[in-house]
């Protein structure tokens, strides 16, 4: 079943479960700036105030997996991931061109 979901419509508990983690691992990439709420602040105790895009979980995903593929350090990870984004985009212009 296709579920179509809205902007910021993700709680801390919806993201680990779409990246089969637990909240505690969303808490410490929060913390660590590797994922980045679109709204709450960043504390540890906001938590609860905390909603993420849809589209974070695509990002989320790529860090858990190459965390665990290659027993990376998340801000290695998240660097990997901020490279493949920006590939990505980079493809996406030289097409429209």
């Amino acid at each position: 079943m296709l579920e179509i979901m809205d902007d910021d419509s993700l709680d801390a508990a919806t993201l680990a479960q779409a990246c089969q983690r637990n909240v505690a691992w969303v808490q410490e990439r929060v913390l660590e700036g590797v994922l980045t709420p679109s709204t709450g602040t960043r504390r540890a105790g906001a938590i609860d105030s905390w909603r993420f895009a849809a589209t974070c979980i695509v990002r989320a995903r790529r860090v858990a997996q190459l965390e665990h593929t290659y027993e990376a350090d998340p801000q290695l990870a998240a660097l990997t991931v901020d490279l493949m984004e920006e590939v990505l985009e980079l493809r996406r212009r030289l097409q429209h061109r």
